[in-house]
């Protein structure tokens, strides 16, 4: 079991950063998925970021440029970089992980692939 929990959302104006915490506790493997998910009510749950135990990142097209995933394994939390915000970016900010890893790295956008979830943590932007 992996137990996951976010920080540092919060509201900002368009333009400004803010970075998201993901504090992992419990059992993990060896080989191992942590992504970063968003969902709008009435929308489905959004791939954002996600590394792997190699340290390999990928991004959703919509944050390319302006997100960073990274990872201190030495404090077991994994962290998003948001930069130049858009009210677009406006959700609910998910924390997710899959470990052992069970499937390919294309897959790992998709919100089925991942056996943990953090509760979220807001994140709006206004224009």
């Amino acid at each position: 079991q992996v137990q996951l929990v976010e920080s540092g959302g919060g509201s900002v104006q368009a333009g400004g950063s803010l970075r998201l915490s993901c504090a992992a506790s419990g059992h993990t493997y060896s080989t191992y998925y942590m992504g970063w998910f968003r969902q709008v009510p009435g929308k489905e749950r959004e791939g954002v970021a996600f590394t792997d135990s190699d340290s390999r990142t990928s991004y959703a097209d919509s944050v390319k440029g302006r997100f960073t995933i990274s990872t201190d394994n030495a404090k077991n939390t994994l962290y998003l970089q948001m930069n130049s915000l858009k009210p677009e970016d406006t959700a609910m900010y998910y924390c997710a992980a899959d470990s052992p890893a069970r499937f390919s790295p294309e897959f790992y956008l998709r919100s089925w692939a991942y056996q943990y979830w953090g509760q979220g943590t807001q994140v709006t932007v206004s224009s």
